[in-house]
């Protein structure tokens, strides 16, 4: 008793009994519950939602009412990152990670050709999804920042008209004798009367003596801004 009573240390019995109260339930050495952990994802989670939602509903979907790709940016989005934030224990370079992201983002977008504006919010969706799911570098005020000075930017060059869409069309085009370029004004003329489109540019592809007809790549200013998807087939196979 008196030799347990002179080694008795304390400080050590201190110590490892905080560690022992410390201490929570694991399951295959995962812990069952970690609350701060926990409102630290829900709250950087809802954040990002918020900062997707905005540039998805406010300066995309303002103008293009497509509701295809309102709901692909915003669940695009979510999944890039909650693969980022679970990412964070895990031993994966970045490189790998952002070209992992990069096919997915190409896969389904094989078999239609995605317009240029939705191209360049899909990545700017992307981008942000990768800062919030990766983590703040510096600060809660950088980080803040950095989201709030993309959604101006988008804001301001939504504002200014820079992202106003012009669309394109293959028209066969058989008064020949109009695509010369010393006559482009009269054919110009000739294709928004024929289509009643405020067509900016054309221009010439093949041309068939034979048939006396030419391919033309018009562009067009459209009345809205719906996309048309069968723009650019010149014609349907027929069985």
């Amino acid at each position: 008793m008196k030799l347990l009573q002179e080694t008795f240390d304390a400080g050590i019995a201190s110590e490892f009994g905080e560690q022992l109260g410390d201490q929570s339930i694991d399951l295959l050495g995962v812990p069952l519950f970690d609350g701060p952990s926990l409102w630290t994802f829900l709250i950087r989670f809802a954040f990002n939602l918020l900062v997707c939602w905005v540039i998805t509903h406010f300066l995309y979907y303002r103008k293009s009412h497509r509701r295809d790709y309102y709901f692909t940016y915003m669940l695009f989005s979510t999944a890039i990152f909650l693969i980022l934030y679970n990412l964070q224990n895990m031993t994966v370079e970045v490189g790998i990670a952002l070209g992992l992201f990069g096919i997915f983002s190409m896969i389904r977008y094989r078999t239609e050709q995605l317009p240029i504006r939705e191209m360049t919010y899909l990545f700017v969706l992307i981008g942000i999804s990768i800062i919030n799911g990766a983590g703040m570098t510096s600060s809660y005020t950088a980080f803040l920042v950095t989201n709030l000075l993309v959604i101006l930017l988008v804001w301001l060059l939504e504002s200014l008209g820079f992202s106003h869409r012009q669309a394109n069309k293959i028209i066969n085009y058989e008064k020949i004798d109009l695509i010369r370029p010393d006559r482009r004004e009269e054919l110009l003329a000739d294709l928004r009367e024929r289509t009643g489109l405020n067509i900016t540019k054309v221009q010439v592809g093949s041309i068939n003596f034979l048939k006396d007809t030419a391919f033309l790549k018009v562009t067009y200013i459209p009345e809205d801004d719906e996309q048309n998807e069968i723009d650019m087939i010149t014609k349907f196979k027929q069985k």
